[in-house]
């Protein structure tokens, strides 16, 4: 683990928990994978946890405790991939329908959700356009 700052490489000081085996998974080594690959992955690296804890219990290596924390982030790259490939099919698949899905639709506040649009809020009727019509806004100037 080397860091670059200002030109120079500085060595990261190593502890015994700094060690990994399995290089970091890369979220855009996942996007390039098929979903298929992307459950095989996730459950290996459930699977893994699954030793790693029983190794914990069983009062195993500094460096196995310490891997805990970078496999369960792993899964939940995997899982973040996952959905977000999931969610990007069905955008494509109610690209032309009428309602999207609600999860598809845009957050917001509740508020804003159900406001009046532009449109509707500048409607006046016709009795306020006889009135803006007839009766217009008086300009004053003032002496100072």
């Amino acid at each position: 683990a080397l860091r670059v700052a200002r030109g120079r490489n500085l060595k990261k000081s190593r502890t015994s928990l700094d060690f990994h085996t399995m290089a970091k998974i890369r979220a855009y080594e996942l996007r390039e994978q098929s979903e298929a690959e992307l459950l095989k992955k996730l459950e290996e690296l459930k699977q893994e946890l699954a030793a790693l804890r029983v190794a914990k219990v069983t009062g195993g290596a500094a460096s196995k405790l310490a891997k805990i924390k970078e496999v369960r982030k792993s899964i939940a790259r995997v899982l973040t991939v996952y959905n977000q490939k999931g969610k990007e099919a069905m955008r494509v698949k109610f690209a032309e329908a009428k309602h999207l899905p609600l999860n598809l639709r845009q957050k917001k506040t509740r508020a804003i959700r159900r406001r009046l649009t532009k449109e509707q809020a500048s409607k006046v009727t016709l009795k306020a356009k006889k009135k803006m019509q007839n009766f217009p806004q008086r300009w004053f100037a003032v002496k100072a």
